[in-house]
């Protein structure tokens, strides 16, 4: 029974510890401010890793222990008990000793963790020790056998002091921005890492740069965007540390985060382009998802619900929301086509080209008009005129007004305008032609007169005016692009340039033309060189030139390159094909004739110089802003309605844990649960469809399923006290014993899982290792401060005092302290490189180092047992 209400405690823990993820992965916008004055929005967490981690984290993985000590002193008359403190003592001794060594032997041959966040470390094991040094303090030095008002309030008020330094380690803030950090560069990045400064290397050109206000200071003395520092960067000078200010660290802090995420997310697309590339964007979108989820760094929460989740037969969280979110693509039939309402019964009649060209010489210009649509029985009239623009009636093209009529079934009519041919070089010139006055008649093309409410049959559409334009053929041409920059999409792959030839076109012109670099790079690393001549024959008046754009994937891009037109040449002049003049070989009356030529030569026209400005893939970059959002753990493990909640109850899902990279999602939807699986669904059926009552965790932002969680695992708690002394009883064991093994072992179980996994998935040890320390701190300074402050104020009041028997709680707590100084030693030494890490290492070090912890937890167990039964004496 007391086993079954372990089993109850970890299933509302769940649900609890999900609220608490929900809660902490609260965002918001923020506006950032880059080192070179440039802002941007971007969206960040409010909550701050390391105070949920110590604070409502720690609260979720430690709630049974606290809320046993405390409703035990409560249901007791006030009177200190042995079951709550025996049970936190207990739990923390499982934590350090059992939990840490079997993370460091289930890390992979050859793999090793470090812990990332030393400072945070440090601070939060530092309390974990000393909280127990506190609590033998009270019981045996300050006051022996008397907890007074002080001192629970004091024990108490540590919690908030412990949250608040290990907050200032982790922002860098008060001394510890004074402290020295080192950098190297990895990949052309500077990397940070803690310790001292490393003096620079004599004439090895090894010296460190200098990082001042959000920039690099090289020995050459330029100075360049440090775009990538990480929060509280220092500026390192000849053995000196000077501070960024606190808004520069915020700004590289928030620029930081949402860069590593990018590129992590990138990094990933990438990876699967590569392993997939006859898979569709939206195929890789959807393993993208599943990958960042897999490999992104997770919170305790997540750890301690997967867990629980796969030994309940509840399934793999990340396979479950994979498989259900490919359910719901294939399920979505997007429907895109737009129709024109009336189109089927109401003709369009418009010019085909709006905008149509012409050369001087060409006689008569055709400018076609279609009628589209309709039900293709009426007879159509439609006006239609010149008017003039730069180019003149009568000099240069033909006035011309007209009717065209188009029957039943007919589609297309021209418009024919005569165009004047001169031998005067002048500019391209250009006039309009105007479609006008529709008139509607039946099959045998009598006019109709128009019906009150009727639908149209006919109307004009755009374009309505055509501007044509006469090209020029008495010079050779004026050759430009068309704008001075334009912008491509790194994902464009080939670019395509149109050289433009105005004012003339005469003859057959050779343009050469190059690339130049900017910011950009040639040689195929954001493009790729090009250097050629593009050939405009006689009356040609465009050209098209490529580049290939090199696509590197940059979440932000803002790189130029150039492409110079040089000086054009004659190959042949004019129609007449006359060869090119070549000096020294000319009469007279040849020189005169090469005058007059010079004067209609090609040349250069304003925009020979075009700026390509390469930037990111919007759709790219699309892509990666949803995969962020998508990859927020709180709408993996939230549920969003009852139904939901209750769907997951009744239903039993394969608990595999291992994610296998490998596997897509139909291998993910298809796993089958597996005997164990389904056993442990009928054992836990009740209480998955009992705590399926409590609220979604979308509720009130998960506070409503915190509140509401809190309060049961209080009950169950309540319960399990109970239950707990009367197995005791029975088996003949007394309640401290019963705590140190029993009861911290049954709440420390999902704990257990929690840590393995977060040891075998994450990149560091802080997940698994780090947490063990803050939760033991926890676990006095709220377990026992809250029941003992509450308990010292009931007696006080009366004007008695708390009594508390140091007894065997004093002696396990000093023999847990001097078994803690040797563990923390120990994983301090396994940071050297011949090890590599707290967790893992070489398999001769792994070995030893669990079996020396799984050691001190045994000798912890029996001599706590033997002081309780009084074979040895205590104090």
């Amino acid at each position: 029974m007391l086993m079954y209400m372990f089993l109850g405690v970890s299933i509302i823990a769940d649900r609890f510890m999900a609220s608490i993820e929900v809660i902490t992965s609260q965002e918001k916008e923020v506006t950032i401010t880059m080192p070179n004055g440039e802002t941007s929005v971007a969206t960040v967490r409010i909550w701050n890793e390391t105070v949920s981690n110590l604070t409502l984290m720690a609260l979720g993985s430690s709630a049974p222990e606290i809320l046993l000590s405390v409703i035990e002193v409560c249901g007791h008359g006030f009177e200190a008990g042995e079951l709550g403190p025996g049970t936190i003592v207990g739990s923390a001794a499982f934590n350090m000793f059992v939990i840490i060594s079997i993370c460091v032997y289930v890390i992979p041959e050859g793999e090793s963790r470090k812990i990332k966040h030393l400072r945070v470390f440090f601070i939060t094991a530092f309390w974990s020790i000393f909280a127990y040094i506190w609590l033998f303090l009270i019981l045996s030095v300050i006051s022996p056998g008397e907890v007074e008002v002080w001192e629970a309030l004091v024990t108490l008020l540590y919690f908030p002091v412990c949250v608040l330094l290990a907050w200032i380690a982790d922002r860098r803030l008060l001394f510890y921005k004074y402290m020295g950090k080192r950098y190297h560069k990895r990949h052309g990045i500077v990397v940070e890492t803690e310790g001292d400064t490393e003096p620079s290397k004599a004439g090895g050109g090894g010296g460190m740069e200098m990082v001042l206000d959000g920039k690099f200071l090289s020995r050459a003395g330029g100075v360049t965007p440090a775009d990538n520092c990480g929060d509280g960067a220092m500026a390192t000078v000849a053995g000196g540390n000077l501070p960024l200010s606190n808004s520069a660290m915020v700004n590289m802090e928030n620029t930081k985060e949402l860069d590593d995420s990018r590129k992590e997310v990138i990094r990933i697309i990438r990876e699967l382009k590569q392993k997939y590339p006859e898979r569709e964007l939206d195929q890789l979108v959807e393993l993208a998802n599943y990958y960042a989820l897999l490999h992104q760094q997770k919170s305790r929460a997540f750890y301690r619900i997967q867990a629980t989740r796969m030994m309940i037969g509840a399934g793999n969280v990340l396979k479950k929301h994979a498989a259900a979110d490919h359910a719901r693509r294939t399920a979505v039939v997007e429907d895109d086509v737009v129709e024109d309402d009336d189109l089927p019964v109401c003709s369009r009649i418009t010019f085909e080209n709006a905008h149509p060209q012409c050369m001087e010489n060409c006689g008569v210009l055709s400018l076609p008009v279609v009628c589209h649509g309709g039900l293709g029985e009426s007879t159509f009239y439609v006006d239609y005129r010149t008017e003039d623009g730069s180019a003149n009636a009568g000099s240069d093209y033909q006035y011309s007004e007209g009717t065209l009529v188009f029957k039943p079934g007919e589609t297309h009519k021209d418009i024919k305008v005569g165009i004047i041919d001169d031998d005067i070089f002048e500019e391209d010139e250009h006039f309009f032609v105007r479609l006008m006055n529709l008139r509607v008649g039946d099959a045998e093309g009598m006019f109709e007169s128009d019906e009150a409410g009727a639908a149209p049959k006919g109307r004009l559409a755009e374009p309505l005016v055509a501007t044509v334009t006469i090209l020029d053929d008495d010079h050779a041409g004026i050759f430009t692009f068309g704008e001075r920059v334009v912008r491509v999409c790194e994902s464009v792959g080939t670019m395509e340039v149109t050289v433009v030839r105005n004012s003339g076109a005469r003859g057959t012109v050779a343009l050469p033309y190059r690339t130049e670099a900017g910011t950009a790079r040639g040689g195929g690393e954001d493009y790729e060189d090009a250097r050629g001549e593009l050939e405009f024959v006689n009356d040609q008046t465009t050209q098209t030139l490529q580049v290939r754009i090199i696509d590197d994937e940059e979440y932000e891009k803002h790189e130029n390159f150039f492409i110079v037109l040089e000086e054009p040449r004659w190959l042949k002049r004019g129609i007449s094909g006359v060869c090119v003049y070549e000096e020294g070989q000319m009469s007279a009356e040849e020189e005169e004739a090469r005058r007059i030529s010079e004067m209609g030569k090609p040349i250069l026209g304003e925009y020979s110089r075009l700026e390509v400005v390469i930037e990111e893939s919007y759709e790219f970059k699309s892509t990666v802003d949803k995969l962020i959002k998508k990859t927020n753990l709180a709408l993996v493990i939230g549920t969003h309605s009852w139904r939901e909640q209750f769907v997951e109850a009744v239903t039993v899902s394969a608990g595999n844990g291992d994610d296998d990279d490998e596997e897509d999602e139909e291998a993910r939807a298809g796993r089958k649960p597996s005997c164990c699986d389904y056993v442990m669904h009928f054992l836990t059926v009740f209480w998955k469809v009992l705590f399926a009552f409590v609220p979604p965790t979308e509720c009130w932002s998960g506070w409503a399923c915190f509140l509401v969680s809190i309060s049961l695992i209080g009950l169950l708690t309540a319960v399990i006290g109970d239950l707990a002394s009367h197995f005791g009883c029975t088996v003949g064991l007394k309640d401290t014993v019963t705590a140190v093994v029993f009861v911290a072992l049954g709440t420390s179980i999902p704990d257990t899982f929690a840590s393995k996994v977060a040891a075998t998935q994450d990149q560091h040890a802080d997940a698994s290792v780090g947490n063990v320390t803050g939760s033991n701190a926890v676990n006095v300074f709220l377990g026992i401060g809250v029941a003992w402050t509450v308990a010292a104020i009931f007696w006080n009041a009366q004007g008695k005092p708390f009594l508390v028997d140091p007894g065997s709680l004093a002696f396990s707590v000093t023999l847990f302290t001097i078994f803690a100084f040797i563990a923390m030693a120990l994983l301090l030494f396994r940071r050297r490189p011949s090890i590599g890490g707290e967790l893992g290492g070489p398999r001769g070090a792994r070995i030893l180092t669990s079996l020396l912890l799984l050691g001190l937890w045994f000798l912890y167990i029996l001599f706590s047992s033997l002081v309780a039964y009084c074979h040895i004496d205590g104090f």
